[in-house]
């Protein structure tokens, strides 16, 4: 259990034992806060209840806060629920679009006071409570979306609980949040989708080639279809909009590949490929920080614990390792570990290293 006192004190039921469902009830029982939890599957109820997120939710105990964790096409049907069950309860959902279900819930008329919206950005590729994980979401943003009808103590509350589970508190309002995760979120997932389908004609020989970057494209393609048509479907005008500004750009791309040899066909290829480096520059770095790196790539013998000696001896030498990728070719007898460290340390890194029996690799 974390020594840290919660801001909670409970019970908090969670509606929705699947990944963030959860994931929050695991983030919370660490601190000792007291989770009811209530799913409409038994067997995913039993199954988070058995990996220690919280105890069925039997009734005897009234909620101070209760978090959705539903699919979108419930959250508003289901927030109603809640709000009409719960009357002293401020409710949440932990959706990845607001707009719509707000809308929804908007045209019943019913008191919203006591709702306030919430998305945090954190997630995995696999779903279910067996996926569930207490630090799932330390340190990611997560989007509270406060309302001017709201009680200041209801924000405060859902505050508390993102606080608790280590998340970094991000105001937004409903149609600004669609806006932004249509192009850092939704639109991805359609860009790594569509690149994936592409592999399933390739041959074996063609993918056995596939390195670090072809999968960094398509990690999230593996993604739940179901899930992801209501997603999309929610947030459509939004990803829409993203969408054709990015055909354009592959329509540019197309025309200077047809030819070429045409005059300013390779200029127009720089440029694309260029004002992706301009973007890509824009992403924040380590714990949200605008800051720029240098990375070093080592190459580590495919054998037990030489990877963990790698972190060790970087940790005696003094050096704070701030981003880390990994890469290894199936069949290889060696793995490439891309270590990220601030310029200051660069020379100094790679000396120690070298020194130790490491190669660096270019």
């Amino acid at each position: 259990m974390n020594d840290t006192a919660s801001r909670l004190t409970g019970p908090v039921r969670v509606v929705g034992a699947g990944l963030l469902g959860a994931s929050v009830g695991l983030g919370l029982r660490a601190r000792g806060v007291d989770v009811l939890l209530a799913d409409a599957s038994p067997a995913h109820l039993r199954l988070a209840a058995d990996y220690g997120a919280g105890r069925p939710d039997d009734g005897a105990a009234e909620p101070a806060l209760i978090v959705v964790a539903v699919p979108p096409d419930l959250v508003a049907s289901v927030v109603l629920a809640e709000l009409a069950a719960h009357p002293d309860a401020v409710v949440t959902d932990v959706a990845s679009v607001k707009v719509a279900p707000l809308s929804e819930l908007e045209a019943t008329g019913a008191d919203l006071s006591r709702y306030v919206g919430s998305h945090p950005l954190a997630g995995r590729e696999r779903g279910g409570p067996s996926s569930a994980r207490a630090d799932l979401f330390v340190g990611r943003p997560w989007v509270v979306c406060a309302r001017p009808e709201n009680d200041r103590s209801a924000v405060s509350l859902v505050e508390a609980l993102l606080l608790d589970l280590g998340a970094t508190p991000v105001e937004m309002g409903t149609t600004e949040h669609d806006a932004a995760v249509a192009l850092v979120s939704h639109t991805p997932q359609i860009v790594a989708s569509l690149m994936a389908k592409r592999l399933a004609g390739s041959t074996d020989a063609a993918l056995a080639l596939a390195g670090q970057g072809l999968r960094d494209v398509t990690r999230i393609a593996g993604s739940e279809p179901e899930l992801w048509v209501q997603i999309l479907g929610a947030n459509a005008p939004a990803i829409v909009e993203i969408l054709h500004a990015y055909r354009d750009d592959l329509d540019r791309m197309l025309v200077a590949l047809g030819d070429v040899d045409a005059s300013g066909a390779r200029r127009t290829i720089a440029e694309e490929i260029a004002g992706g480096n301009v973007g890509v520059s824009r992403l924040p770095g380590k714990h949200g920080q605008d800051k720029r790196y240098t990375s070093i790539v080592v190459m580590v013998d495919d054998r037990p614990g030489e990877l963990g000696r790698l972190f060790t001896e970087l940790g005696e030498i003094g050096v704070n390792l701030e981003d880390l990728r990994l890469e290894h070719s199936p069949g290889a007898q060696v793995g490439l570990a891309e270590i990220a460290v601030l310029p200051e340390v660069l020379q100094r890194t790679i000396d120690d290293l070298t020194a130790r029996g490491w190669r660096i690799a270019g």
